[in-house]
């Protein structure tokens, strides 16, 4: 049976196309606390800290604040949205219900963008820190890419229950490590004299102060908001939680729960890392502006370089935290743009034992790596290893925030035009919080756009839009299937009370 909507057209799948595609429910609140704060925690270890460069300690600390608001307002937003639509597709979900078929495509594409690249970003800095610690050449690097991809892969596609208690593992230790570092660095701290060791030079860029005891904001209020791009990284994919709807046991009281814990945690996380890891002496703000291992330095210098490869191990938890949750969210978000048509109806076939999103997974990781690996070698070793990490960051931060806007969008048009929708829990923050959000993604997008990286990332990703929109418009709006999302959209858009539907 088929039907249109719009431009677009739909089949109705019989119970075998489910049957194929079938997730299993295990996550309570704990396991999605983990899987929010895990995705984001690797930004406390290494990525916030090239901030320093633009703005000082100041600066960075000013914009982690503008940005923690952002995020607040978006995940209050989603905290109402997904147990009102709880659907693995969450970004795509939401827009799909308050903007359409194109609307929800466009804010998945946005969300795909993210979750394929993060990864690699991530994988990136475990790979500084494997060859600081080994002491490898780093023409080894792709190698190292590739055994990381192939653990975690393994770890995620090999039961949910394996996934996450894997991830609430290495998410407590992540956390254990941080609160190590803060209780061995708050005694030896000197904030003026390494803090505010960053001083502005004749050409306008960041000079080193031997003393210390620089300005608060050394490159002044447009410092602080060119340092916001790098302050996201702080709280970067604690969206992904919804990505687990369909997997957790009761969404509608544990999603919010999950969301809003994780958001706390790395509130007084980020600012715990802000104010001390520039603090020890030896360290300083300059020195971590341009450092790939900053937690890494200020083990080094609380506790020598005698235990340096035990002190990288530790450190490395929290890189290795986020990369296995961002590929578990990778893979959920494919399978749902695969379940319904969006994508290729292939990459949402699920292992026929451990019913996980394996096809997804793997067709995620083999973009994300493939587009490493063409950086690496058009660029030879040593420049292209230099490139992956900003480019790519650039693109994964340029689809989240455009996600951000559209998620915000979604909200606020889901309670101007279905105020009926049953809303388990209601934001706050409200509209308010929702517009705000959309203004501080805005102002960081703008900014961004002043990193000469960002034209390169913006330029793949570009490419990458376009390649899909066209299979969308020539193929796929053609072939959409009545999963979850798509029918509780169609329905509540006709003014229907929907009937409960669930992928088996």
């Amino acid at each position: 049976m088929s039907k249109s909507e719009g431009s677009v057209s739909y089949k109705k799948a019989d119970a075998s196309y489910f049957d194929k595609r079938g997730l299993r429910k295990y996550a309570g609140i704990w396991s999605l606390w983990a899987l929010g704060v895990g995705a984001v925690i690797s930004g406390h270890f290494s990525g916030w800290n090239f901030g320093f460069s633009t703005g000082g300690w100041g600066g960075m600390l000013v914009a982690a604040a503008i940005i923690a608001v952002m995020y607040l307002g978006l995940t209050f937003s989603i905290a109402e949205m997904s147990p009102a639509l709880p659907h693995t597709g969450a970004a795509y979900s939401f827009a799909r219900t308050a903007m359409g078929p194109w609307g929800g495509f466009v804010t998945g594409l946005c969300e795909n963008v993210e979750y394929v690249i993060t990864p690699a970003v991530v994988v990136t800095f475990i790979t500084a820190y494997v060859n600081s610690i080994l002491g490898l050449d780093p023409v080894w690097s792709p190698l190292i890419w590739i055994v990381f991809y192939a653990i975690f892969l393994a770890l995620n596609i090999f039961g949910l229950e394996l996934s996450f208690k894997v991830t609430l593992v290495v998410t407590v230790i992540s956390l254990a490590v941080l609160v190590f570092f803060w209780v061995s660095a708050l005694p030896a701290m000197d904030f003026n004299r390494w803090a505010l060791n960053i001083g502005v030079g004749p050409d306008g860029a960041a000079i080193e102060l031997p003393e210390g005891g620089g300005d608060f904001f050394p490159f002044g209020i447009s410092g602080v908001l060119a340092t916001l791009p790098f302050a996201v990284w702080l709280f970067l994919a604690i969206e992904q939680l919804p990505l687990a709807a369909e997997e957790s046991v009761d969404p509608k009281r544990d999603m919010p729960k999950g969301i809003l814990l994780g958001m706390v945690t790395l509130i007084v996380s980020a600012f715990m890392i802000v104010l001390l890891n520039p603090s020890v002496p030896g360290v300083g703000s300059f020195h971590l502006a341009s450092s790939l291992e900053p937690l890494l330095d200020g083990f080094r210098a609380v506790y020598g370089d005698g235990g340096v490869v035990l002190l990288g191990i530790v450190a490395l938890t929290g890189l290795v935290a986020s990369f296995h949750t961002i590929l578990f969210a990778q893979g959920r978000q494919i399978y749902s743009l695969s379940r319904a048509g969006y994508f290729p109806t292939a990459l949402s076939v699920t292992h026929p034992t451990y019913r996980t999103p394996h096809v997804a997974m793997l067709a995620g990781a083999a973009v994300g790596l493939a587009v490493m690996l063409a950086i690496w070698f058009a660029l030879g070793a040593e420049q292209g290893g230099a490139t992956i990490g900003s480019v790519l960051l650039n693109m994964a931060v340029f689809g989240a925030m455009f996600s951000y806007i559209l998620q915000a969008i979604s909200f606020i048009l889901l309670r101007l035009r279905q105020p009926h929708i049953e809303r388990p829990y209601r934001s706050p923050l409200g509209i308010p919080g929702a517009v705000l959000t959309i203004v501080i993604a805005l102002v960081t997008l703008f900014y961004q756009v002043q990193d000469p990286n960002f034209t390169k990332g913006v330029l793949w990703v570009a490419v990458w839009f376009a390649v899909a929109i066209v299979y969308f418009g020539l193929v796929g709006r053609h072939k959409l299937i009545l999963s979850p999302e798509e029918e509780f959209a169609i329905e509540h858009a006709e003014g229907r009370t929907p009937h409960h539907v669930i992928a088996k």
